[in-house]
């Protein structure tokens, strides 16, 4: 029994120990303005305040549920106070801007657009409440309107955007999520290669002639027959490397201030999922490669890993892992988005165009299809899931006037975002 509970116990402590850091860092921030030796005690009152309420929160935490709604949003507020500070420190700002920074913030973080209004002119209407009363520090202004935010925010908008799925079970449980994470804090065109040297497999960079799916077949369902599928499109899925793809990305106005700050502040540190922002940009040009990994004792390829990058530089624009699988008689396929220490994974159902193009969706009944975000134990291999049900997407391959096209649609909340559209052509054959 004890050693049963040792990986729970570490993650307590773990827990616990990240919380008093969040919670010092907040405390001397709130403090700093009285001086040194408050801003000291901050620190002490502030960790011991925020590790204790982490510590009670996760004793009566049941399986399968998320820290409670109150914790979250102390630990918010106690985020947000040291980055109001260094506002206030290094920029000069007032307690408007502040305020009206840190709504911003937390208004792109609640990815819907009505968040995404209301966060600043929330924080502007607290920044004017400060000034005209009694004149804060940066650190108390931003952590204050954080917390009524995400106070508001909750009463408002009551529908989850994420759902405690799964904690710590063995990746056999979780066939729709794809269980591999990035090692260190940078993804990159390089990842596959890394992976393979994790796997000890034999790596191939941008192999020849494969695709990413070994076979349309392994998708076949009551609702998908693989011989209806044009033979184009089903060329452009098993052997994915033959082709050129040209890519036109269509932002909805209202999300692009929200992937601006996004693709600035993770996506381009992180190199991944950081799509072009206009089409001026697609014309760099995108580089398309799969690379691939053969497991140890397999002869097949175990590792599809589709590496789209800009032609110009090879900065990562996506790192796909690419993988099928069965469940119930239908075939599914799940892309695996390497982030670090887990993965956000897409598990899409195939869907037959009358045309003979080939539709993959994550709106489909069933617990399969979906986007799942997912933290990967390092030592013991288990997951810890969340559902992430607002996010939606699908993407249509087909054939319109005798070019193979393509559209990749998302939405959050049932409200459309982004559409990239493809077009695919070969790559010209060189040799003798």
């Amino acid at each position: 029994m004890a050693a049963d509970r040792g990986p729970a116990s570490r993650g307590r402590w773990s827990a616990a120990g990240f919380a008093a850091a969040i919670g010092g860092v907040a405390g001397a921030a709130l403090a700093s303005h009285r001086g040194a030796r408050a801003a000291a005690v901050g620190a002490l009152v502030g960790a011991a305040g925020l590790a204790a309420s982490d510590a009670v929160a996760r004793a009566r935490q049941r399986t399968g549920e998320i820290p409670p709604l109150w914790l979250r949003i102390a630990t918010s507020g106690a985020l947000a106070a040291p980055l109001g500070w260094a506002g206030e420190r290094l920029t000069g700002a007032g307690p408007v801007a502040v305020g009206t920074a840190t709504g911003a913030v937390a208004g792109v973080l609640g990815i819907r657009p009505q968040k995404v209004v209301l966060g600043p002119l929330l924080g502007a209407a607290m920044g004017q409440l400060f000034a005209r009363t009694h004149p804060m520090p940066g650190s108390v202004v931003a952590a204050t309107t954080m917390v009524t935010y995400r106070v508001l925010s909750a009463l408002v908008f009551r529908d989850a955007q994420v759902s405690l799925l799964a904690e710590r079970v063995p990746a056999g449980d979780l066939p729709f999520v794809v269980p591999l994470e990035a090692r260190s804090r940078y993804v990159g065109t390089g990842y596959v290669r890394e992976l393979a040297g994790v796997l000890g497999g034999r790596y191939v960079a941008d192999a020849a002639d494969v695709g990413i799916v070994a076979s349309l077949d392994e998708l076949a369902g009551p609702e998908f027959d693989p011989a209806g599928v044009d033979p184009r499109v089903r060329e452009f899925y098993e052997h994915t490397a033959r082709f050129n793809l040209d890519i036109v990305p269509r932002w909805r106005l209202w999300v692009r201030p929200g992937y601006l700050l996004y693709r600035t502040l993770l996506a381009r540190p992180l190199g991944q999922a950081s799509v072009p922002m206009n089409q001026r940009e697609a014309l760099r040009g995108v580089r398309g490669r799969i690379d691939t990994i053969v497991l140890p004792g397999d002869e097949a390829v175990g590792v599809r890993g589709w590496i789209r990058s800009f032609a110009d530089n090879d900065e990562p624009i996506y790192v796909g892992i690419y993988t099928t699988y069965r469940r119930d008689g239908t075939g599914y396929v799940s892309v695996g988005f390497p982030v670090p220490q887990g993965s956000f994974t897409a598990t899409l159902v195939p869907r037959a165009r009358p045309d003979g193009g080939l539709l993959l969706t994550s709106q489909a009944d069933g617990d399969q299809p979906g986007h799942y975000l997912t933290y990967i134990d390092a030592e013991t291999r288990e997951l810890t899931t969340l559902a992430v049900p607002g996010f939606a997407e699908q993407l249509d391959v087909y054939v319109r006037d005798g070019e193979l096209r393509a559209e990749h649609a998302f939405s959050v909340f049932g409200l459309p975002f982004l559409v990239l559209h493809y077009r695919m052509q070969r790559k010209p054959i060189t040799g003798g």
